[in-house]
């Protein structure tokens, strides 16, 4: 598989834009997959430009949570491309001039033949940013599971523990909030932590044979 950070705080190539929010394309199992859409729908395109990524060649769309900074880019999307399969939370209203297609996720479910939907997931009071409903993207690898997170609010170790029913975690490639049970990481071969994490740096000192920067226009090949 093959993923494309399109859409974050930080860039790895200046001809990309940054700004606060994440998407990412996930080409895996014979599908191209759009995971959130950035807060800006002409940055998100812009870079999809550069990155030649065309937005008619996507399959499907999936929406982590309601949050702007995740969901602000798809109208735009849209008008380029609604010939798609649109996965959303429950707890995320459907977008007027949506899709073709809209599927309403509450419970885990498979997406595509090897992606898979953690469900909805909430966190409690005691997890930062925890209060939120979020759905996370688990794609079956030879090497494992590769989980790609929006914001993780319902907290990591619900994330990982609902992904790992499919086996073993492999990677681990999103926004990680205000995450600090460190030792969750362990025995995790990817760990590229992006857009709104907090502790990157405290992250990369520990697991610095594991960590991958982020930023648009990186590519993560699995």
């Amino acid at each position: 598989m093959k993923i494309t950070i399109i859409y974050d705080n930080e860039t790895s190539r200046k001809d990309l834009t940054p700004d606060w929010g994440f998407a990412c394309l996930v080409e895996a199992h014979g599908k191209t997959m759009l995971f959130d859409t950035g807060a800006k729908g002409a940055i998100l395109l812009g870079n999809m430009k550069t990155l030649n990524i065309d937005p008619e060649s996507i399959d499907i769309v999936v929406i982590s949570h309601a949050h702007w900074d995740h969901t602000g880019g798809l109208a735009d999307f849209l008008i380029e491309n609604s010939n798609v399969r649109l996965y959303i939370p429950s707890s995320y209203s459907i977008p007027p001039d949506s899709a073709r297609e809209v599927v309403v996720v509450k419970d885990p479910m498979e997406i595509c033949e090897g992606v898979f939907s953690t469900g909805e997931l909430q966190g409690s009071e005691q997890v930062p940013y925890g209060n939120e409903i979020e759905q996370s993207l688990v794609v079956n690898t030879d090497m494992g599971q590769v989980v790609i997170a929006g914001c993780s609010h319902p907290g990591v170790k619900k994330i990982l523990e609902a992904a790992s029913i499919h086996g073993k975690i492999h990677a681990l490639i999103g926004g990680l909030h205000g995450f600090s049970e460190f030792d969750l990481l362990k025995g995790i071969d990817i760990v590229c932590a992006t857009h709104c994490t907090q502790f990157k740096a405290k992250i990369k000192s520990l697991y610095p044979d594991t960590y991958t920067e982020g930023g648009a226009g990186l590519i993560i090949d699995i």
